[in-house]
């Protein structure tokens, strides 16, 4: 039966552009994400972790999808477990990624609701300044009794 060869082959074929496209896609993801993060770095940007740490795991996605797609077309046992160790290693990257990409989120969070605070504590010694001034410049505005003078 050639026809099962050759489709055999076509799969086997068609699995390794798909693999190599894949890579390549992770690769593209972390080349522009480095870039972004290096221009938000000289911007001073403090969501420059969270964002290298979301483009870094999504290249693992990525890349990872590529050596699940491997298994597919791999015939020898030891080459399997090869490429079951990286698929565990690349998991083990992405569960730790997704991990700091929590706590950046909630360090993140937590900046900003302190700034937060900052501001309305400031707003509110303001207004007291304000009522305070206003008050005060209010009693040095009464009316003179004349005989004082």
């Amino acid at each position: 039966m050639p026809w099962i060869q050759t489709l055999e082959a076509l799969l086997h074929h068609t699995i390794e552009v798909c693999i190599i496209l894949m890579e390549l896609i992770g690769v593209c993801v972390m080349v522009v994400t480095a870039i972004n993060c290096f221009i938000r770095w000289l911007r001073k940007d403090m969501e420059i972790g969270l964002r290298l740490a979301q483009g870094i795991a999504l290249a693992l996605e990525f890349k990872l999808g590529g050596e699940v797609l491997r298994t597919v077309i791999v015939r020898d046992w030891a080459e399997l477990g090869i490429l079951g160790a990286i698929i565990v290693l690349r998991g083990l990257l992405t569960l730790l990624i997704h991990w700091e990409i929590r706590n950046e989120r909630k360090a993140i969070a937590e900046h900003r609701a302190a700034k937060i605070a900052e501001h309305r504590a400031e707003m509110e010694a303001a207004a007291r300044r304000g009522e305070s001034a206003a008050h005060h410049g209010a009693e040095s505005e009464k009316p003179r009794d004349m005989r004082f003078s």
